[in-house]
């Protein structure tokens, strides 16, 4: 039975991809190449423990390193480890790094280290809070190694801590790592293969990553986050250009290298280039998603989140999200579509027919008084302000005075931790989006969590939902894990902890001079050069 549950955990659509993903290939050491790249967003934050934003867990992979990454193939692989061992009874994980591992300031990697970052990750990520409950113990053996005993067999142990995407537990020096939680960090020292140049760095503009000489590549080839990860080139240039048509302007000209997302409007002009390349950034695809606060009214009563997802039209919000429906489709599931635990239970409020007249009566019934409604949108991310411009409408015809706040995506995702009223400075709404492995179990599900303060952002109090985390956790096979997905959803449409707005592909765009690129659900910029 243990097998099927891991095979469960990390197959979620590996049949899927098998058919879609090319190798990644290996190419020759170039020198003297700058690469410049124009990113999903600004980089405001550095700290991709304290958010989940992509944009900052994407700067985390070219500055830090993981102990354990995922392949292609949903398979957990050593990185920073060297080598690991489990006791017999499967509550002693014993983990040796690899030999010479350095901070980008030339101090060893220690296993210090190791333990102090896990106990930050552990307090933010969705999955690592469950460890605290099974982890009795972390402590170093010596220079290299260090354990940990757990109180209870967690099979999932190598797999949280091989997490691929937000939030990743990068490995951070001891003394960045005791940072709390809470507070975002001011450090950039990782001992990833690049190395954040920061007099470089221009918020609105540009950030700089300079090729890290002291980092050794593993020696197998590139897997998704896991194998070796040689740098190609000297530099990479982050250059943030927030004008979708000037973006795609100087890539046809051959002033940038790679556009990371590119919207669909502009897919045709792209393609005809013969010198650009266009692809899908990841081919599983993406999750919309309308997030509440449900700490400030009047969507801290659940029949105003109700009456949201009687209006929402996920046909309508994903034709102004990413055109031809080609591109996407719906997906009236609070797990990933086209993943094991997707499921129809309870799902009437989205999958039916759109219902203004019910979703007034449950505005009255809420005892909505009118009070201003701050949705926040980022103008320079397409992904979030298509989903708010259309959600704007649905708001109104249910008579909810929604104001639209509009900043830029860095400046958003800040913004969204804030505990404040809206008249000071807090918020009622946002959009985002998941890659499909991120929602596809509640493990990894962030948005499902209702664990009050310590949930993501939004923060929903459901302990009917974590318990049944619980109880998926405990379930012995797959066909029990889908029983429990089922209930969670069934609860989850009725607390709402956020509005699943349908399913998506994001396009990329690179020049076709660029080898080696790997095609996965986060883009990793090793492993490519320009020939």
């Amino acid at each position: 039975m243990g097998r099927i549950r891991r095979l469960a955990w990390r197959g979620i659509v590996a049949a899927a991809l098998a058919a879609t993903l090319p190798p990644a290939g290996a190419h020759a050491q170039s020198s003297g190449k700058t690469l410049s790249f124009i990113p999903e967003a600004d980089l405001k934050s550095l700290d991709p423990i304290w958010t989940t934003a992509y944009i900052t867990r994407n700067y985390g992979y070219m500055v830090y390193d993981t102990l354990f990454a995922l392949d292609e193939h949903f398979k957990v692989q050593p990185q920073m480890a060297e080598k690991w061992t489990v006791s017999e009874d499967n509550l002693v994980y014993t983990i040796t790094l690899r030999d010479g591992l350095k901070w980008h300031d030339g101090a060893p990697v220690r296993p210090e280290d190791c333990i102090a970052s896990l106990e930050r990750w552990m307090k933010r990520d969705v999955l690592g809070q469950t460890l605290p409950g099974v982890i009795g113990e972390m402590k170093a053996v010596d220079d290299r190694t260090f354990s940990i005993t757990l109180k209870k067999p967690f099979p999932l142990l190598l797999d949280a801590v091989g997490k691929l995407s937000s939030n990743v537990p990068f490995m951070m020096p001891e003394r960045v790592a005791k940072t709390d939680a809470n507070t975002q960090i001011k450090e950039s020292i990782g001992s990833g293969p690049f190395k954040f140049a920061a007099s470089e760095w221009v918020p609105g503009a540009k950030a700089v990553f300079v090729k890290n000489a002291d980092y050794v590549p593993r020696k197998e080839p590139p897997s998704w986050a896991a194998g070796g990860k040689v740098v190609k080139v000297d530099r990479v240039e982050w250059l943030y250009i927030p004008d979708p048509q000037t973006a795609a302007n100087a890539l046809n000209a051959g002033e940038v290298d790679w556009w990371q997302q590119l919207p669909q409007d502009l897919v045709a002009m792209l393609a005809k280039n013969k010198d650009v390349t266009v692809a899908n950034v990841d081919p599983l695809g993406s999750v919309g998603v309308l997030r509440f606060n449900h700490e400030q009214p009047p969507f801290d009563n659940p029949k105003m989140r109700q009456a949201v997802e009687w209006v929402i039209d996920q046909k309508e919000m994903m034709t102004a999200l990413a055109g031809d429906q080609k591109y996407w489709k719906t997906c009236y599931s609070y797990f990933s579509c086209g993943t094991p635990l997707a499921n129809d239970a309870a799902n009437a409020p989205l999958a039916g027919k759109r219902d203004v007249e019910k979703a007034r009566a449950l505005v009255k019934e809420a005892g909505y008084a009118g009070q201003k409604v701050v949705v926040m949108t980022a103008t320079d991310q397409p992904i979030v302000n298509a989903q708010a411009l259309v959600a704007m409408e649905a708001l109104k015809k249910i008579g909810v005075d929604a104001e639209l706040a509009a900043m830029d995506w860095g400046t958003l995702i800040t913004r969204r931790a804030s505990h404040d009223p809206v008249d000071k400075g807090g918020w009622n709404i946002f959009f985002t989006w998941f890659v499909a492995p991120d929602m596809a179990n509640p493990a990894l599900n962030a948005a499902l969590r209702g664990n009050g303060a310590s949930a993501w952002f939004g923060w929903p109090k459901d302990a009917k939902i974590e318990e049944l985390r619980d109880q998926w956790f405990a379930a012995p096979d797959l066909a029990a894990q889908k029983k429990v997905a089922e209930a969670i959803q069934t609860e989850a449409f009725e607390s709402v902890p956020y509005v699943p707005t349908g399913m998506f592909q994001i396009p990329t765009a690179y020049r076709s001079n660029l080898k080696g690129v790997i095609v996965a659900p986060v883009v990793f910029l090793w492993n490519v050069e320009k020939s």
